[in-house]
């Protein structure tokens, strides 16, 4: 190997000697010809190897990898480091390369009762997860695994109960999953034993609002005595046990587990940064899941977090990530640490991830007087009150492409895809993000502003979790208290004292969110200097919680409106020429902002409410028309009555993916149905949350029912699996208030339940059997 190594050296030199190359290409393949070919490398190890002998000896111009089609099993992580120079790390031109952190078993499966396999395997490591084929296989557990189920893909509220635990012999290492009580994420523990029917647990550091489990969402896995199904495997006592798939030839399968949690580390210092490296048209698969690794607080978010992701990059410059794969991870996609700039990711298309997709994740050390729990305050007296960010250690000037997310944090829940925390000037285009167990996109908190926002396609979102949005953000900065008067008083003795953090202002526009169990757009406590407009919100509708300085204008709402909770006395806040379904949903307001005018509401009743708490005298209502809003087309046609309080239509176009090879791969959100179309005359059915309704309108309807007036809304049957039904409603339930809220026709109904969709259960009165009724309703 020196012998070749020696040699591919010599004929390089020669070759820059007499054609004046700038660039060297090195190539790796697994191809028979590779042995015989002094120009090739049989491992990406090995091609590291003579790069690094390259720059030793004093080799200075660019050097690319190129590498050839076929399966790379990792022994260890790639680290690129600052001595390396520059560096492109691809596949050659068409070739189909996948970089995997696992290991191929060689293992002599024998019969061993019924339809359970086993094999020796002695490695004392945790096998986590088992490819067989490709295909991940269900590590034995409990409840047992379903395809579609929300949760882990089942849950049980008996997962760890004493009767069940009872039956397991020997259960330490097994693994619990479950969610915050508050739904804000979830918690993972391993067990290592039990006493008196009662499990010990080590773990749950995973969330910075510590809470005991959700009594409703949990599972278990790694558990023997759970191995009851095909599909499912499990390692204990040196022996790989296994239930195959009928059409699994164990004789044949190739079966692969994952023993790294990083594929590629590019890792440099703020002083000392590894710059100018592309990482280009790979396919990434196969890490360890890190759920039990060291998590760390992200400040006074609700987040802790695995600093580490398949590719991490940690103190660089100018690197890109572009067209890549990352799929059957066990944790973080793309982890982008402390100090990095001019970092590009573009073109990647990233699912199937036990964790986050793509993470910007600066050092507390660059944050003044930092504070990492929710009750946590550095006192006054002590605080650093120097504008912006303490050291260069932080993501900044970063730019999110044309990137395909979907389908992430199927172990993790609280997960985005993509996440911002102590960062600046993050610019996130055009991307697709869904089917997400929490928000599509995060910011942490208002370390240090600047971000863009645009053209994104984020929908499907907050699936397994609660009180969260498409788009989440928290901004808990010097300034925020937990003790809201005393928060109020501090700011107005110190007004700047917001913008000693959150010192550029974060535009989001011209984006299209969905939250089907939240907000569309959610700015919770403090997010601070903030720019909204031109966004198409599809569901959740708009909320600002306890921030100063945030201006939301010309965005369009449907079938919802606008949430403002807990505004400050001087908030400087402003909502305007924006399109509302909604009245305004308002919780605990010191005053109304600085303006709050000049909207279009859809209904005269809902401009009328809003009108008596002294806001909206110049907002009108009148005729929306929409172009096409059946397909998706909210602009708006020339007679439109929204042009008048200043209305501008906005490019919706443009939304998420839009390269040639992504843009196909890409789904787009379910069009809603327009709630204003539901008047009182309607004969059309409604689905909510599974159950079949429609408007009590008849004299029939009114008499069969018991109702004294014509009002109400009729169940008429349910969907399997119905909120309402497994809830406790029946056929024939007449609704008549939802969370208060007086329902007089569909549209009365749909418009309570969008205002209130962040939460979990809600009171709902029907009228069933000649009298009304209170009933819970439970949402998932």
């Amino acid at each position: 190997m020196l012998k070749r190594i020696h040699l591919l050296f010599l004929v390089m030199i020669i070759m820059l000697g007499s054609c004046n190359v700038s660039e060297l290409t090195l190539y790796v393949s697994h191809s028979d010809e590779a042995a015989q070919d002094d120009h090739a490398f049989r491992t990406i190890e090995d091609a590291m190897e003579m790069v690094s002998r390259l720059r030793n000896e004093g080799e200075k111009s660019p050097i690319t990898i190129s590498i050839k089609e076929g399966d790379y099993y990792l022994s260890k992580p790639i680290l690129i480091t600052p001595d390396l120079g520059s560096l492109n790390l691809r596949a050659a031109s068409g070739a189909k390369v996948t970089i995997k952190g696992s290991e191929l078993l060689d293992l002599s499966w024998q019969k061993n009762e019924g339809q359970l396999y086993v094999s020796a395997y002695d490695d004392d490591r945790i096998i986590d997860p088992l490819y067989i084929n490709g295909i991940k296989q269900v590590l034995a557990r409990y409840p047992n695994y379903k395809d579609g189920d929300l949760h882990w893909n089942g849950y049980a509220e008996d997962a760890i109960d004493s009767v069940r635990v009872q039956g397991w012999s020997d259960p330490a290492g097994a693994l619990v999953h479950a969610l915050h009580s508050g739904e804000w994420g979830g918690f993972h523990y391993k067990v290592t034993g039990k006493e008196n029917g009662k499990l010990s647990l080590t773990g749950g550091h995973q969330n910075n609002r510590p809470s005991k489990m959700h009594k409703t969402y949990r599972m278990v896995e790694n558990v023997f005595e759970e191995l009851d199904t095909i599909g499912e495997w499990i390692h204990k006592n040196d022996t790989i046990y296994y239930y195959p798939i009928p059409e699994v030839n164990l004789a044949e399968a190739k079966v692969e587990v994952p023993v790294l949690k990083h594929l590629i580390e590019v890792r440099g210092s703020e002083k000392e940064f590894v710059k100018d490296i592309t990482i280009e048209g790979i396919r990434f698969e196969h890490t360890a899941r890190t759920f039990m690794e060291n998590y760390e607080p992200l400040l006074r978010s609700d987040w802790t977090i695995y600093r580490g992701g398949a590719v991490l990059l940690d103190g660089v410059e100018r690197v890109e990530i572009k067209n890549c794969d990352f799929t059957d991870l066990g944790g973080n996609a793309i982890f982008v640490s402390n100090y990095a700039k001019e970092v590009a990711i573009s073109g990647n298309h990233i699912y199937r991830c036990g964790g986050s997709a793509i993470c910007f994740v600066g050092s507390p050390e660059a944050v003044r007087s930092p504070a990492f729990q929710y009750g946590e305050f550095v006192p006054l007296n002590e605080m650093d009150l120097t504008k912006g960010p303490k050291s260069d250690k932080y993501p900044g000037t970063c730019l999110v492409s044309d990137n395909l997310i979907h389908d992430i944090g199927t172990i993790e829940k609280q997960t985005a895809g993509i996440q911002i925390a102590m960062a600046m000037d993050i610019t996130v285009r055009h991307n697709s993000i869904y089917n997400v167990p929490r928000a599509g996109i995060n910011i942490g908190d208002g370390t240090w502003g600047g971000h863009i926002l645009e053209y994104n396609d984020v929908f499907n979102t907050v699936l397994e979790t609660g009180d969260h949005g498409a788009f989440n953000s928290w901004g808990r900065d010097r300034f925020w208290h937990p003790n809201r008067s005393y928060m109020d008083s501090l700011v107005k003795e110190k007004p700047e004292m917001p913008f000693l953090d959150a010192i550029h202002t974060t535009i989001i526009r011209n984006n299209r969110f969905q939250c089907d169990h939240g907000w569309d757009i959610d700015l919770d406590d403090g997010s601070s200097n903030y720019h909204i407009y031109n966004n198409l919100c599809l569901s959740g509708g708009l909320k600002l919680r306890e921030g100063f300085d945030r201006t939301v204008e010309n965005n369009i709402l449907i079938n919802n409106g606008f949430h403002p909770h807990v505004w400050f006395e001087n908030s400087q806040d402003i909502f305007r020429r924006n399109i509302v379904f909604n009245s305004h949903r308002d919780i605990r307001l010191g005053a109304w902002g600085k303006e709050v005018d000049y909207n279009f509401f859809t209904t005269a009743s809902d401009l009328a409410k809003v009108q008596e708490k002294g806001v909206d005298s110049n907002s009108i209502t009148g005729r929306v028309a929409f172009e096409d809003p059946v397909n998706g087309n909210y602009n708006l046609k020339p007679e439109s009555d929204a042009y008048k309080v200043g209305f501008e239509d906005f490019d919706q176009s443009q939304f998420g993916v839009q390269s040639t090879r992504l843009k196909p791969l890409a789904q787009s959100p379910k069009i809603p149905q327009l709630i204003d179309d539901l008047g009182g005359d309607t004969d059309n059915t409604y689905t909510l949350l599974g159950a079949h309704m429609n408007n009590i309108r008849t004299m029939e309807q009114r008499s069969a029912a018991g109702l004294d007036e014509t009002r109400g809304v009729i169940i008429q049957d349910f969907e399997a699996g119905s909120d309402f039904k497994t809830s406790g409603f029946l056929v024939g339930d007449v609704i008549l208030e939802y969370e208060g809220f007086e329902i007089k026709s569909m549209t009365d109904l749909l418009k309570s339940y969008e205002g209130s969709k962040w939460k979990s259960a809600v009171q709902v009165e029907v009228f069933r059997n000649q009298q009304p009724i209170n009933i819970t309703l439970k949402i998932k």
